[in-house]
């Protein structure tokens, strides 16, 4: 049997990184696109985490370098292109609005423009977001569920998720996107609310700290923990035909209750320690996202397995880890 090869965008991410771990667990040469940067040792920081950082190929590139990816594809010959890349914090995409739509949004064309030319018969994976559902328009998300987008960088991924559907549909290529709703894990990025809540935690546990500062405390998500979550991207790529699925675990928890977890861990009282700032408030919130996996379930045969309590025990144990002298 031959072995498959995979091309990760977004490699060096929390995603970029676990799906990296499962592919190489299942045989797959990976590679991986990665952006220049003055220190290489912080861009394979997730990498090293997980151990596999000497088992996976980098390649420098960038995703709104269409060039660039037109030579990358066809010298590596993919089998599986999974574009994790893009600007991806919603906070950034108000500040960078234009860099956001042009890596998140119009840089999808570039991939899907390289796969076009120079690797047809690979299948495509592109990581859609639960944010496109913004102002929900229904209590449970899922797969028709009308979208409208409240950031620019959830308006710049409704652009991939379409432009993706429009390849599928014009080219008859294999691509497939994910609705993924928020997932976590210690990989997560600092910036991401369930790793400053997790982080904050263990800098008070360890004296290193007296408050942990947030905005928005009754907002609610449907979180689960990316490992889970890339085996679900892996699935898609399998199935005969190319598809659109939502990724979730069809359970809502509010902010606050997530960080009622994280202190319990550690024997904390919440009230003693957490600040609501209200400069900490997006300029439009999303009060809550929920999805309906029954899609992924029936035809992929996905359920996800890790709790949200054992995802933040296990991301305040890593961060107490971290910080430890």
């Amino acid at each position: 049997m031959t072995r498959k090869t995979a091309f990760i965008t977004g490699i060096t991410g929390q995603d970029g990184a676990y799906l990296s771990a499962l592919l190489l667990s299942k045989g797959y040469r990976v590679t991986g696109l990665v952006r220049r940067s003055s220190t290489a040792e912080i861009n394979n920081l997730r990498l090293r985490w997980l151990g596999i950082e000497n088992d996976v190929e980098l390649i420098d590139g960038d995703l709104t370098d269409l060039s660039g990816l037109l030579r990358s594809v066809k010298e590596i010959r993919p089998d599986e292109i999974y574009n994790l890349g893009a600007q991806s914090f919603v906070k950034s995409s108000w500040q960078q609005p234009i860099l956001t739509g042009q890596v998140t949004g119009l840089a999808v064309t570039n991939i899907l423009e390289a796969m076009r030319i120079e690797a047809p018969e690979a299948r495509l994976y592109q990581a859609s977001s639960s944010e496109m559902y913004g102002l929900i328009q229904e209590d449970m998300q899922s797969e028709t569920t009308p979208f409208y987008p409240r950031s620019p960088y959830a308006v710049a991924k409704l652009y991939g998720h379409w432009i993706t559907v429009n390849y599928r549909e014009s080219f008859g290529l294999h691509a497939s996107s994910g609705i993924l709703f928020n997932h976590e894990s210690p990989l997560r990025g600092i910036e991401f609310v369930t790793r400053k809540v997790t982080d904050g935690v263990a800098r008070i546990k360890l004296g290193l700290s007296s408050e942990l500062r947030l905005g928005n405390i009754d907002a609610k998500r449907d979180w689960g923990h990316a490992k889970d979550y890339v085996r679900a991207m892996w699935l898609m790529l399998q199935q005969e035909t190319p598809d659109d699925y939502v990724v979730a675990t069809g359970v809502t928890t509010t902010v606050r209750d997530m960080c009622l977890i994280a202190f319990d861990h550690v024997g904390l009282e919440i009230d003693k320690h957490l600040v609501i700032d209200p400069a900490l408030f997006r300029p439009a919130e999303v009060d809550v996202l929920l999805g309906n996996p029954a899609k992924a379930k029936a035809k992929l045969g996905w359920e996800p397995e890790i709790s949200l309590e054992k995802l933040i025990r296990e991301m305040v144990d890593a961060d107490m880890e971290r910080l430890k002298p």
